[in-house]
């Protein structure tokens, strides 16, 4: 098995066979959360107006994302796991947009199929990657706003690969916790947790909580994903 660890927008774009899009903090721990909370439908879009269009189509539907973090203008949550009442979620179609990992499943044009992972369900993530045993795997990590590495997205892609290929990272855990400091310093400043809530941290770096993967499919309306139950 090839794989293969990219990075950001243009890492996406060049992403082929099995494709991982990789956002932990927090688009596609997220997801996991609003997929586990019981959201019906759960819908990726690169664009606002794309967002917009659905809630015409849509009334009932809620829009979930951010820009630069914050919630985005006229929508119903931001990307804040801890922001989001999970009774608010349940039965409901989602539609999310973000910065960074919705805009890897839009660009990831070239992949044979596509799935996303986060801490929160990486070893889910290869369980289902050994399931379909593919020649070629890419790992994209998304990044910040998919323009700047972020060390969270880096270390989850070794991890995933690690699980792959029988090479444990022997100091994942205390890893994990220095993110803290290299990465996840925004939700520990007082002055940006209106945006960057300290829960959220701890949601999204609680490795294997979920033992699921989300599966990007497309149908008459467009992309929506799938949740697969695949433990390790």
């Amino acid at each position: 098995m090839d794989v293969q660890i990219l990075q950001l927008i243009e890492g996406a774009k060049r992403a082929e066979g099995l494709t991982v899009v990789i956002d932990v903090l927090r688009a596609f721990s997220l997801e996991c959360f609003l997929a586990h909370w019981g959201a019906a439908e759960l819908r990726p879009v690169g664009a606002l107006e794309a967002a917009f269009a659905w809630r015409e189509r849509d009334p009932a539907a809620l829009l979930v994302g951010e820009r630069g973090g914050a919630k985005c203008e006229g929508f119903d949550f931001g990307n804040s796991p801890s922001g989001i009442p999970p009774e608010a979620v349940r039965g409901r179609r989602i539609i999310h947009t973000t910065s960074a990992g919705t805009q890897g499943v839009a660009n990831a044009v070239r992949a044979d199929e596509i799935v996303t992972g986060s801490l929160v369900n990486a070893a889910a993530v290869a369980a289902y990657i050994r399931r379909r045993d593919p020649e070629r795997v890419s790992l994209v990590c998304m990044g910040n706003a998919g323009v700047r590495e972020a060390p969270e997205d880096l270390l989850c892609a070794a991890y995933i690969r690690s699980l792959l290929l029988g090479e444990p990272i022997p100091d994942l855990e205390a890893r994990i916790r220095d993110l803290r400091w290299h990465g996840g310093e925004h939700f520990f400043n007082p002055d940006t947790q209106q945006i960057y809530p300290e829960p959220d941290f701890w949601l999204c770096t609680k490795r294997d909580q979920f033992p699921f993967v989300l599966r990007a499919r497309r149908d008459d309306l467009g992309l929506y994903m799938e949740k697969v139950d695949c433990k390790s």
